[in-house]
């Protein structure tokens, strides 16, 4: 039996005990919620040392790190060290997006190197593999796909990207509306390139029963991909989204019925005023199911800084109901992200999704501040730090710039306020 089926069956598994106690909720009550849908816990029986993560209502917001190798960079030393800076960062969890050098090699080693779930988009070593071996992306076959989709199920991924909402009518809709950026989902375009090619439909759409039969027999959970989102400010919220979206939507309840998670992939692209009608629509649409945004990026004109505008856009998304944030980093359109970038990247996002569980009433969220709060009045520093969401960088601050009095910091020095209103009032 699936998580899910074990949840609507009334049964306690030691996964969601273990979320349970992380977020200091009832296991009953979170049992109910991965029966219904609103939360996952993204867990294939065979990723070993796992430790489970929940996403969904009633939960901390969770970040994704997204590492891999390029056509043009793959070391398996440098993805290692980015996993573990992720990791150390504070990510939730992680997606393998090589395309790259000896791509089995690499998810399997990081599968063994990560306690957080793993994901990947399947799509991109099925293509990769078609051109090694035929010379053309429109040479893959439906067979092909999904061989490579139940390789990655066995080496115990945790959780797929499947654009199966992409249609042939979706794309109808895309070309009659005409957009600036068309197509900006790498997985959009290898499946909607292989569609025009053969005049076909989706297979991940076609063949959705037999995408479900592995992702029940692996406990895969099944994130649904947005081939379709918006690459621009421009494109934002357009018809060939919305129609997209409602097709996962319809795609959720057949999951569910089988036993299936699910979580919904988000726009990219999204002005700030349109953030709350996209997250409004996404849980109307798919029942409350998970809602996992890439950004949002609130500009277009923000490179070398996108981290920034993703965290904008991921602090309002999540206050109004997305639950998993997709990191950006600093080298987000530009090239492939260092080590740095990984950690500034998750770092920002977790300052997001911090701010939107504050917003949200999380009462782990909100004792944390409040400790934070008491520490700064103690002027306990070691506290400060460790409260931190970076303390490396908190200490590394205060190590380069050391006050005359040990107690205060070089801002105000002798004329820190906190101290000055301590001793006033002991005076008194």
């Amino acid at each position: 039996m699936t998580l899910m089926e074990n949840a609507k069956a009334g049964l306690i598994t030691p996964e969601i005990e273990e979320v349970a106690r992380k977020e200091q909720v009832d296991s009953e009550w979170l049992a109910e919620q991965v029966a219904r849908g609103r939360v996952v816990i993204p867990c294939n029986r065979r990723h070993k040392g796992l430790e489970p993560c929940g996403i969904g209502e009633g939960l901390r917001v969770k970040v994704n790190a997204n590492i891999g190798t390029s056509s043009d960079r793959a070391i398996l030393s440098e993805e290692l060290e980015k996993l573990r800076v992720a990791i150390e960062a504070g990510a939730d969890t992680v997606m393998d997006l090589s395309t790259g050098g000896d791509i089995d090699k690499y998810r399997r080693t990081i599968l063994e190197n990560s306690r957080v779930p793993v994901g990947t988009v399947p799509i991109y070593q099925a293509v990769i593999e078609a051109v090694e071996k035929s010379g053309a992306l429109v040479r893959l076959s439906v067979d092909n796909i999904f061989e490579v989709i139940e390789r990655q199920a066995r080496d115990g991924v945790d959780f797929m990207t499947v654009h199966c909402g992409l249609t042939r009518a979706a794309l109808e809709m895309l070309r009659a509306q005409g957009r600036i950026t068309d197509i900006v989902s790498r997985g959009g375009a290898f499946l909607t390139t292989w569609m025009l090619h053969h005049d076909r439909e989706n297979p991940l759409y076609e063949y959705y029963d037999r995408l479900l039969e592995l992702a029940k027999k692996y406990d895969i959970t099944l994130s649904l991909g947005d081939g379709l989102r918006p690459g621009c400010i421009a494109d934002a919220t357009d018809r060939a989204q919305i129609h997209e979206l409602l097709t996962l939507g319809h795609l959720t309840k057949v999951a569910w019925d089988r036993g299936v998670q699910v979580m919904i992939e988000g726009p990219g692209h999204v002005p700030l005023d349109q953030i709350e009608a996209n997250v409004q629509i996404q849980k109307k649409v798919c029942k409350n199911a998970p809602f996992y945004v890439l950004g949002p990026l609130v500009t277009d004109i923000a490179t070398g800084y996108d981290h920034v505008a993703c965290a904008i856009g991921g602090a309002l998304a999540a206050s109004v109901g997305a639950d998993f944030l997709c990191y950006v980093t600093p080298a987000e359109h530009l090239c492939l992200p260092s080590v740095q970038d990984v950690r500034e990247g998750v770092v920002v996002t977790k300052i997001a999704a911090h701010a939107a569980d504050i917003a949200r009433g999380n009462k782990i969220a909100v004792e944390r501040d409040r400790q934070m709060a008491m520490a700064r009045k103690k002027l306990d520093w070691e506290a400060q730090m460790r409260l931190a969401i970076d303390p490396v960088k908190a200490r590394s601050y205060r190590d380069k710039n050391p006050p005359s009095e040990n107690d205060v910091c070089t801002m105000c020095g002798k004329y820190c306020a906190i101290k000055t209103v301590k001793s006033y009032f002991k005076v008194q």
